[in-house]
């Protein structure tokens, strides 16, 4: 984070834009780039310029239209209906509705569940230890509660534990397609026809993969059946920035039937102003993102994203078979996408380590924290535009150079002391002194090693870990 941050305060007098935009392009200098293949998480790049070039344009000419109202913006609605349309015949029919990101998908189609299903009693969501944190935000906020269902030795959904969890409080049952910590397919078929026998609603969480996994079926790839023509599934969500390649604000939430998507929506006429009537979580928004992925999907088109979908599988096989011939790492399960999960099977060896070393070598490679038996591991997205070979050898170099420096140095004690620290005890000024006692500065410049927080945080129970990254959140914003 950049120890130079401008000032909150507003100059009495406007300040010239081109001083504006230099200090935008000066701030932007500490992030993650968005182009090239160097991050394997969050971004998403087609390679094609003239594409990414037309969706900026495109989101300036939505900018300032505002979706609260489709009466009064009525090209909102075309660009809805065109959008939904295309990944809907993609994806088994249905109707849906177009949201910021699978957050929002998720969040309304747990709403619709919880609204179309009441039950006595909180409502309650089964899904797998490995389906989206979105779905337990969306419990929080709509007042459910979550139930988990372990995974299998491949780390799929097991069929059996699901039926032993569903109760007359259960409102939604979870599978993923596929899950994103392993790129991992549930077994759709089975747990839909589960929770269709119990008369519950089934949601699909694809939104990494339900705009790539159609163009690898449609290539010739063996892809298991997972969408709305799957029976018993009910809503399924896909976004649009991921494997769409569209600019980060798109995505899709589909139901198989209109009456419950109907339950996603909330109007209200209790006040004396305008009429209030929502398909979203938003209200006021802009049109740009829609714009922004119209635009993306139509200029792509089907033979573009089959041959995006297709190099990003072969960029995946690719990095599955090299990582076989590194010493010490292996893959976790069989992807059926372009996820990756490299785990370490040497205890000398430290993946957390190997990230540090390879942010150094220009690579940001995602970690993430060992769960209910699921080592700690390396995530990978691959794209159309991966270079594997310039990857495989940054990891290769990462790895040596980890396996020299060995595991990261965390204090004797520090695990236990932060399990029993009392958080409410320290205002943000004292928790970014604790952070930078472990290498964490949020005041000054440069990249923190990030190998022993991520340690401390995997030796933590996950209630503790939350409370510290909501701790770290907000000493961040201070």
């Amino acid at each position: 984070m950049p120890s130079d941050t401008p000032s909150a305060v507003l100059a009495e007098e406007g300040r010239p834009a081109a001083e504006l935009l230099a200090e935008l392009a000066r701030l932007r200098e500490a992030d993650l780039p968005v182009r090239g293949g160097q991050v394997t998480a969050y971004v998403y790049d087609t390679g094609r310029e003239a594409v990414h070039d037309l969706a900026a344009t495109a989101y300036r000419e939505m900018l300032e239209v505002n979706c609260l109202d489709p009466t009064a913006f009525p090209s909102i609605v075309a660009l809805e209906r065109q959008i939904i349309g295309s990944v809907a015949a993609e994806l088994g029919g249905g109707s849906g509705v177009f949201t910021s990101g699978g957050t929002e998908s998720i969040m309304l189609a747990v709403k619709a569940a919880r609204d179309v299903h009441p039950v006595e009693g909180r409502a309650q969501i089964v899904l797998p230890t490995t389906a989206h944190p979105a779905f337990h935000k969306a419990a929080h906020y709509l007042g459910m509660d979550v139930v988990h269902v372990p995974v299998d030795a491949a780390y799929r959904a097991d069929p059996a534990a699901t039926a032993a969890a569903l109760t007359a409080r259960t409102a939604l049952v979870v599978v993923s397609a596929p899950s994103y910590p392993q790129g991992v397919m549930d077994p759709v078929p089975e747990i839909a026809a589960l929770a269709a026998s119990a008369g519950v609603p089934c949601h699909v969480d694809a939104c990494v993969g339900g705009w790539v996994l159609p163009w690898l079926r449609d290539a010739g790839r063996d892809v298991p059946p997972f969408d709305l023509s799957v029976p018993g599934v009910t809503s399924l969500s896909c976004d649009l920035h991921k494997y769409g390649y569209a600019p980060k604000g798109a995505s899709v939430v589909l139901f198989a039937d209109e009456a419950l998507r109907r339950h996603a929506y909330f109007a209200s006429a209790q006040w004396p102003g305008y009429t209030v009537i929502n398909a979203t979580v938003q209200s006021s928004k802009s049109a740009g993102p829609l714009g922004a992925a119209w635009a993306t999907l139509n200029a792509v088109g089907a033979r573009g994203y089959r041959d995006l979908a297709e190099n990003a599988m072969r960029a995946a096989e690719r990095l599955i078979a090299g990582v076989a011939s590194i010493p010490g790492l292996r893959v976790l399960g069989e992807p059926v996408a372009p996820l990756v999960a490299v785990a370490s099977s040497d205890p000398a060896l430290d993946v957390f380590v190997i990230a540090d070393e390879a942010r150094r070598r220009g690579w940001f490679f995602q970690p993430q924290l060992s769960y209910q038996g699921i080592p700690p591991n390396l995530h990978f997205t691959l794209t159309g535009v991966s270079d594997v070979g310039a990857l495989l050898a940054a990891l290769t170099d990462a790895t040596k150079a980890a396996r020299a420096a060995g595991p990261p140095g965390v204090p004797s004690g520090l695990v236990e002391a932060l399990a029993d620290l009392d958080l409410d005890s320290l205002d943000d000024a004292g928790f970014a002194e604790l952070l930078a006692s472990v290498g964490v500065d949020l005041a000054g410049g440069g990249e923190p090693e990030m190998a022993v927080v991520n340690t401390i945080l995997d030796g933590l129970p996950p209630a503790t870990r939350e409370a510290l990254l909501i701790r770290f959140l907000s000493a961040l914003y201070a």
